[in-house]
């Protein structure tokens, strides 16, 4: 009969960091151990558990079904072990670590709206990271981050434990040169036919979207630029003289200033905000503070739990 006692830990670390790569002769070199004595490692934790953990698939090891089963638990099971870690760095001064993964095409300017309450905060330090989004997942399952921001939901999986939580959405404008376009309006889309335009690029969800609304409206707009990145999309639109199609939290200082305008909107173009977390998780007070407080305040139409100014 199993039992937790019997259960050699080692020996299950052994088993994540070979079932992780694939490989016994690069995963021993990884753990400064021999391949032999890793090998026997496996061996005996098979024979633990009375089950085959790998088969052999050519020169890589390829998982059974009880090595998926096993590696979901291991993957938990170390992922906290790190997350434990992370959290006891820092503590001795006081320190509280909270580390944020935004996809790549998220705008910039909602990020920092949205940790702007942790800039504030003298007992946090803060982790950014940027990526994308299924490897930010990747470290999310592995407890190596707290919380992944994204501007798409991520659908249900019962093979990964994750919680996707709304945010809430930001309006979707056309903007252009104040000195062009200031004081006119466009019936979005009908009036882009053939007029040169940024869009977001074909990795960004919104870009989808504004595709379908064009085509079902039968317009064919110029597109000049097709930006993944909303910081370089922020630079395109303000000095390239097009028009551009992004959320209007990208280019909220440039609005504000007056250095671009809004000359038009549709209504059914918006982007949505999510924040994505573990099920099993260490849960940080800061952290679902802003995740209560976005839940409710809706963020309709707004970018952050603090929203910015009007014009943003």
């Amino acid at each position: 009969m199993l039992s937790l006692e019997r259960l050699n830990f080692r020996h299950l670390f052994y088993f994540w960091r070979v079932a992780r790569s694939g490989h016994l002769s690069r995963t021993a070199a990884e753990l400064h151990v021999s391949q032999s004595a890793l090998s026997a490692q496996i061996r005996q934790l098979e024979a633990r558990l009375g089950e085959a953990l790998f088969v052999r698939e050519g020169r890589r090891l390829a998982l059974t079904a009880t090595g998926r089963l096993v590696l979901s638990y291991a993957e938990n099971i170390f992922g906290l072990g790190q997350e434990m870690l992370g959290r006891l760095a820092g503590r001795s001064e006081g320190m509280v670590r909270l580390r944020v993964g935004s996809v790549a095409t998220l705008s910039r300017n909602y990020l920092e709206n949205w940790v702007r309450p942790l800039l504030a905060d003298p007992e946090v330090v803060l982790i950014l990271e940027s990526g994308g989004l299924e490897a930010l997942l990747a470290r999310l399952l592995q407890h190596r981050l707290d919380v992944v921001l994204a501007n798409e939901a991520v659908p249900s999986d019962p093979e990964r434990a994750l919680h996707c939580r709304f945010l809430g959405s930001e309006a979707v404008a056309v903007v252009g040169p104040a000195d062009r376009w200031a004081g006119r309006r466009l019936r979005i889309p009908a009036d882009l036919d053939g007029l040169e335009v940024a869009v977001p690029g074909s990795r960004h969800a919104l870009r989808a979207r504004f595709d379908a609304l064009c085509l079902s409206h039968d317009v064919r707009p110029r597109v000049r630029a097709e930006v993944d990145d909303m910081a370089m999309l922020r630079l395109v639109a303000r000095d390239s003289g097009w028009l551009a199609v992004l959320p209007e939290v990208v280019v909220q200082d440039e609005l504000r200033a007056g250095r671009l305008v809004r000359v038009g909107q549709a209504a059914s173009l918006r982007e949505d905000f999510y924040a994505i977390t573990t099920l099993h998780r260490h849960r940080i007070e800061r952290l679902e503070r802003l995740l209560s407080g976005a839940a409710a305040a809706g963020l309709e139409g707004g970018a952050a739990p603090e929203p910015p100014p009007r014009g943003a």
